[in-house]
């Protein structure tokens, strides 16, 4: 650590941010590295190393001879300040060195509200923005993750974009760059050649045309690249990379445990839900090789808890052999296990019971719309009688919590639907009392709910997000009519919606607003201590963008979108056919009990998928 940082690092809240040196840390000699990768995660610490696709990269990239990664993550406001005033460029944490230097620099970009991050930390690097103005082969700057799915809000300041999961494309990537430095190619070469690689998408090679209305013309793609880049998936989930061996925080994080994946994708096909698609199709891990994975990542990091992850874990088939096994070794190691992500449909109070037998915590389900009629629209496959029945069980069993997530602004949402959402929380109160054994603990019923925001590659790509106005008469109409001492309702704030929903659906005209409101002070604007709607509004004017275009505007089923120019294996015929479906109330089969014919099979040698 150099001196100046030593001397700064006593002003700033929760040093340990930024000094590295955790256990498991890969670091390694400089003399003996040809390739820098710089691994971004555009939040902070906190945030970032809760990330297990963050930790998959850092250790297949560190696997490889030659090539070094090492973290970086967005400093808080105190940290930027002083590094600022001391001249102090964005660095490594494994090497303190300038990531300016780095031959690569990838962010993973999670969620909408960080794009002013990804600004604030190439400026911080001392980094032009716009990959026009960064001229030489180094460094590159790449990004991935499920906001990649809609690269254009982005383009003009990444140099290209990798869709779908990393494991394998960055070790191509990585390749490819060792050939072009060895060939003194230009940094246009390189990226000429780049989208070649299958799931690799260059902005620069796309002229993007518009239409007198605004909306998109044509995206015409040049040089031989492709003109839809369809999204990269890990073939044999059993063989890809998992960190047994993984770096343990010196501070406390979000996520501070061992993370378990049991599978990619999800069989359910809910129509509002990105990652529902996006991750398609779905690949299980081998139940004896999680046993494996998970007993050897808690005795090498000392965690004393450990988490089944997917996107719906109950989905996992054989979860209770699985449960079963770990359980066997954890509770003599007196480590704790968790089931996050479970559905009302197949809850199973047994599992819960082996599993939570010390403490019961709260338990989570998500049934997204108060009614049955607007839960089968959106295709949820999840009746009222499974959210009660599932209530009752586990109120029998002695649970006194549950929280219930809802959306506000699902298309073909009534007033009805509103209300629905508290008699639903109505009912499962009254399913506490007729089944608690233990009446004077008392009951805990949290209903949360969120704004609708429609994401590309959904059946709800089309669907406009209602207005701001409207969706805070729905919140004030549900909160007057939220009854209950016990029943407590929460909702999600407006502002930060409506961005999202520009952000999701913007075009590259959207990239100069935000340049302009980075500028103007915009970063970490999913935090309530920084984000300033004011600012946004007042960017969006001097742009000459009108945000209500990208957020509040139904699309034709013959518009160009701006996300067309890639895919994630789900074909735009079979999500417009979904849409159609959901206006008229009708639920498709989860992947299990019938294909769907959505396309993602296709991403397979065979095209079979493991649902």
């Amino acid at each position: 650590m150099n001196r100046t940082l030593e001397h700064i690092l006593p002003r700033v809240q929760k040093p340990a941010r930024y000094t590295g040196g955790e256990y498991n840390a890969v670091v390694k000699d400089r003399r003996s590295v040809d390739v820098r990768y710089a691994l971004c995660f555009p939040d902070t610490y906190e945030i970032g190393m809760s990330n297990l696709g963050m930790r998959i990269l850092y250790g297949v990239m560190n696997q490889m001879d030659g090539v070094w990664c090492e973290r970086v993550f967005a400093p808080w406001g105190d940290m930027e300040e002083e590094m600022r005033r001391e001249g102090i460029l964005l660095y490594g944490l494994e090497s303190g060195d300038s990531i300016a230097d780095f031959d690569l620099i990838g962010f993973s970009l999670g969620y909408e509200m960080a794009y002013t991050n990804v600004l604030n930390m190439l400026d911080l690097a001392g980094l032009p923005l716009r990959s026009e103005e960064r001229y030489g082969l180094a460094p590159i700057v790449v990004a991935g993750g499920t906001c990649a799915y809609n690269p254009e809000p982005l383009a003009p300041f990444v140099d290209l974009f990798v869709l779908g999961e990393g494991e394998d494309v960055s070790v191509e990537l990585i390749h490819l760059y060792r050939k072009a430095r060895e060939e003194c190619w230009s940094k246009e070469e390189f990226l000429a050649s780049a989208a070649q690689v299958p799931g690799i998408y260059v902005p620069s090679l796309y002229q993007v045309t518009y239409k007198p209305d605004g909306t998109l013309d044509r995206v015409v793609p040049q040089e031989g690249a492709p003109a839809v880049v369809t999204k990269r998936i890990v073939q044999d989930f059993d063989k890809s990379y998992f960190p047994v061996k993984t770096i343990v925080p010196s501070t406390e994080i979000v996520h501070d445990r061992v993370m378990l994946e049991l599978f990619r994708g999800c069989i359910r096909g809910c129509r509002f839900c990105q990652a529902g698609y996006a991750y398609r199709p779905v690949r299980s891990r081998d139940p004896e090789l999680l046993l494996q994975q998970g007993i050897e990542a808690c005795k090498d990091s000392g965690y004393q808890e450990m988490t089944l992850s997917s996107l719906s874990t109950s989905d996992y088939r054989p979860l209770e052999q699985l449960c079963d096994g770990l359980l066997e070794w954890c509770e003599p190691n007196k480590v704790s296990l968790s089931l996050p992500s479970l559905r009302a449909d197949n809850f199973s109070l047994g599992l819960m019971e082996r599993v939570q037998h010390v403490r019961k915590s709260g338990l989570t389900f998500a049934p997204e719309a108060g009614t049955q009629r607007l839960r089968d629209a959106i295709n949820k496959n999840v009746t009222e009688e499974d959210l009660l029945r599932s209530c009752r069980t586990a109120f029998s069993g002695g649970w006194s919590s549950v929280k219930l997530y809802f959306m506000l602004g699902l298309p073909t949402e009534t007033d009805e639907d509103v209300l629905g959402i508290a008699d639903l929380a109505e009912k499962v109160y009254k399913a506490w009392k007729e089944t608690t054994p233990n009446p004077k603990r008392g009951v805990s019923i949290t209903v949360s709910t969120a704004w609708f925001v429609p994401k590309p590659h959904t059946a709800f790509q089309w669907e406009p997000q209602i207005s701001m106005e409207e969706y805070q008469r729905r919140v004030k109409l549900l909160r007057e009519h939220m009854r209950g001492r016990s029943i407590r309702y929460n909702w999600h704030d407006s502002q930060t919606s409506f961005l999202e929903a520009v952000f999701a659906r913007g075009d590259r005209k959207v990239a100069q607003v935000i340049e302009t409101a980075w500028r103007n002070g915009a970063k970490f604007d999913a935090w309530s201590e920084y984000f300033d709607f004011d600012r946004w509004q007042a960017a969006f004017a001097a742009c000459g963008v009108d945000p209500a275009f990208y957020a509040n505007r139904a699309r034709e089923k013959d518009e160009v979108l701006p996300w067309d120019v890639t895919s994630v294996g789900v074909t735009k015929d079979f999500l417009w056919r979904e849409r159609e479906r959901a206006y008229e109330a009708v639920i498709t089969p989860d992947c299990r009990v019938q294909c769907t014919g959505c396309g993602a099979n296709k991403l397979y040698p065979g095209g079979k998928c493991d649902a």
